[in-house]
């Protein structure tokens, strides 16, 4: 689908930080149902409520906060998980607090901005750390 349209890399890098983040959460999302589809959760029920522990804003911004902690985003992502975190999105969270919102929110546009410049590999790199986290929180410490 991507070969059907195209951003130079210096268009991708202007986009507004909430357009960024609403790339991030379709790529993220897709990527969470793919993983639960592989990994043999198939039910729709099971589906949606499995689907949930990995993309609430809760989960998002404690991986993204771990993966900050650890320095293990470049200081291009830092950056743009600011802008996005810094955005104003105009609506308030339903079930979390702002500031919780805010770092969900980041980490989505990392993910946009991420697969928007064609760099797959570390976009997988950073979903898969994220549900190794999110199904072993046990080992939060690793990155």
């Amino acid at each position: 689908m991507s070969d059907l349209y195209t951003l130079r890399d210096m268009d991708v890098k202007q986009l507004n930080a909430l357009a960024l983040a609403y790339m991030g959460d379709a790529v993220y999302e897709q990527a969470i149902r793919e993983h639960l589809l592989r990994s043999g959760r198939v039910k729709p029920n099971t589906l949606h409520r499995e689907a949930t522990k990995y993309v609430s804003a809760k989960a998002q911004a404690a991986c993204v906060r771990l993966m900050q902690s650890n320095g293990f985003l470049s200081e291009e992502e830092e950056a743009v998980l600011r802008r996005g975190r810094n955005a104003k999105s105009g609506s308030v969270p339903k079930n979390t607090d702002v500031v919780t919102y805010n770092y969900s929110s980041g980490f989505e546009a990392v993910i946009g901005y991420l697969y928007l410049l064609g760099r797959q590999d570390r976009v997988k790199e950073i979903i898969g750390i994220t549900i190794d986290f999110i199904e072993n929180p046990e080992e939060e410490g690793t990155v």
